[in-house]
């Protein structure tokens, strides 16, 4: 524990605070995280749509400016892994247990329960199910990843900076980076992956917990929940012993390989061309939609209004808390690509990958739906299941999809232990197993509270909370990282300034 830093005991100390409260105050905690989240939806939802809107505008324009031909890394620096293993990374890392979770929860949802804009059950509530489900898992998501991955690939491979959220903002910041203000920047980085990993793994261990209750026809119970929080915390300790080269890399190819077996059987057994129709279609109207979908509040419409705080607004939430992990990981793992080629694989490949899984377990949902089950009745731990079971080989794909998403919570937990004992190291790209099992307790310790006093509810009112104060970060990043990129252009351009901006980056 000598390599740990005051951002490390911090943190700690924030945790272990609110998660007592949690234990001693469950109904409290609550309402405090309850007041908060609603706070935050109702009158910054203006902010979560523009800011995440921005983001994507940046990636799309670094794709094609010629900043895009910059390495992360230096000249000579190769990539450390091969693209399927740099895929399969960035998927398992980003997105894992959400589309499990949500593949057929989501647009069943919008279909069935709680259409964005038509009335339930009709074609149009049918066609806006699976656009709006695209529109959650898409560039928009991963166009938040981007942002904190390339920045801190940028600053860590190309410019020798530690591997901290702080140091990507010492270009506007200076020195100071270095004191009190780097630190809160810091704690605010680590606490916010701490919640959003955390609030994942809640939703792991509810889906696996609501799996079981469905198949084996008992009571959903929070000390079931409890147990699957302690067995898959013990696997992914074991899967961080051995480090990011071995265990996160064969776990994140393993969770490809089950990915794809029920993504299979699912395409083999359920409306296979309603599905591929399905999945054209609605690519086509994402595409169309995206701007105006981007920006939509409905002000004059309080229920529409009301549905986009608690979808939208709670997955940029999401995807906002989790980036600090997200990114950090993925920035480990890309160094040696150019800008154009990182944000390219980024922002195109996982989203296409989302898609796809949406449109096989949505569209295999809605039709069951259509010919009268009930998955809609069902909570939104017990949706795949049920779909699962009005279909052959229901048994196999039900077991598949709990060992997929054991898998996913494993990676997912592991590659965050990793991160955040980077962060309180001092940007650390090996940091100690000791920090690593700290925080790999924390967080499975902080899910397992959540659950205790309110469930997925609690879960997403931790999230949404916990993602808004990094979102001012984020914006900071953003200007840091095009100040230093015209830095870097000018200094190309003008040799005989290189020398001074090297020796000041």
């Amino acid at each position: 524990m000598k390599q740990v830093t005051s951002v490390f005991w911090i943190t700690l100390a924030i945790t272990i605070a609110a998660s007592t409260w949690g234990v001693i105050a469950p109904k409290n905690f609550e309402s405090i995280t309850g007041s908060i989240q609603s706070y935050i939806s109702v009158h910054f939802g203006w902010y979560y749509l523009l800011i995440v809107s921005l983001f994507v505008l940046f990636c799309l324009y670094l794709i094609v400016s010629p900043y895009g031909k910059i390495k992360l890394g230096k000249q000579e620096d190769k990539p450390e892994f091969s693209y399927s293993t740099w895929f399969a990374m960035l998927f398992s890392a980003g997105m894992g247990i959400g589309l499990v979770f949500y593949g057929a929860a989501s647009p069943i949802s919008h279909f069935a329960k709680t259409p964005p804009l038509a009335e339930a059950g009709t074609t149009e509530a049918l066609r806006d199910s699976l656009r709006i489900t695209f529109f959650h898992y898409g560039i928009h998501a991963w166009g938040i990843y981007a942002i904190v991955a390339l920045v801190l690939a940028y600053f860590k491979f190309r410019h020798g900076k530690p591997g901290l959220i702080s140091a990507t903002l010492e270009p506007i910041f200076g020195d100071k980076m270095k004191g009190p203000l780097g630190k809160a920047i810091d704690v605010i980085a680590v606490f916010a992956t701490i919640v959003g990993v955390a609030t994942t793994l809640g939703f792991g261990a509810a889906q696996i917990n609501g799996g079981f209750s469905y198949l084996l026809g008992y009571e959903k119970q929070f000390w079931i929940q409890l147990l699957i929080i302690v067995v898959v915390t013990g696997l992914f300790m074991l899967s961080a012993y051995t480090g990011i080269s071995k265990g996160i890399r064969y776990l994140s190819n393993a969770n490809m390989g089950l990915a794809a077996a029920l993504f299979l059987l699912m395409i083999i057994i359920g409306p296979t061309l309603y599905i591929a129709n399905s999945f054209v279609d609605t690519l086509g109207s994402y595409v169309r939609s995206l701007p105006s979908e981007s920006l939509r509040l409905a002000p004059n419409n309080d229920g529409q209004q009301q549905w986009v705080q608690n979808w939208t607004v709670f997955f940029w939430a999401w995807w906002i808390a989790w980036s600090p992990f997200v990114g950090i990981f993925i920035a480990r793992v890309s160094r040696g690509r150019t800008i154009r080629e990182f944000l390219s694989g980024v922002l195109l490949v996982p989203s296409i990958v989302s898609f796809l899984w949406m449109a096989t377990f949505g569209v295999s949902g809605i039709d069951v739906q259509q010919a009268g089950a009930a998955i809609a009745d069902l909570p939104d731990e017990q949706a795949l299941f049920g779909v699962f079971d009005q279909y052959s080989l229901s048994i196999v794909m039900s077991i598949i999809a709990m060992l997929l998403i054991g898998t996913f919570f494993i990676t997912s937990a592991d590659s965050a232990t990793f991160v955040l004992g980077m962060q309180t190291t001092n940007g650390s790209l090996n940091p100690p197993r000791t920090t690593k099992f700290v925080w790999g307790i924390a967080q499975s310790t902080i899910a397992a509270v959540l659950l205790y006093t309110g469930g997925l509810q609690a879960l997403q009112n931790a999230l949404i909370s916990a993602a808004f104060p990094f979102s001012f970060i984020m914006l900071l990043m953003v200007y840091s990282l095009y100040k230093s990129l015209r830095q870097e252009k000018l200094a190309s351009e003008q040799p005989s300034t290189s020398k001074s901006y090297s020796a000041s980056g």
